[in-house]
């Protein structure tokens, strides 16, 4: 089977590798002992929106927002994604 290669492909693959990357990265979090290993691969950064940006209209209110955990096996994953989808 030939997957045809579009950008909306790259952007599942990137997501896929991402959350992959990041459940990987929570077992690893809560499992391995306190040390290096859990130092470097379960540190998160979180880049975002905090507190989220909130408009009143009085007929409606406007929450607007995102935070984004990226650490460093989330990383890896989309690497891994972008790598699978080059050759696949």
């Amino acid at each position: 089977m030939i997957v045809r290669k579009s950008p909306w492909v790259l952007l599942i693959f990137l997501l896929i590798g991402g959350l992959l990357g990041g459940i990987l990265g929570e077992i690893l979090r809560v499992m391995a002992p306190q040390g290096t290993i859990q130092a470097v691969f379960a540190t998160n950064f979180t880049p975002g929106i905090s507190p989220p940006l909130t408009i009143d209209l009085i007929l409606i209110k406007l929450t607007l927002g995102f935070s984004l955990k990226i650490s460093l096996l989330s990383l890896l994953g989309m690497f891994l994604g972008v790598y699978l989808y080059k050759n696949v």
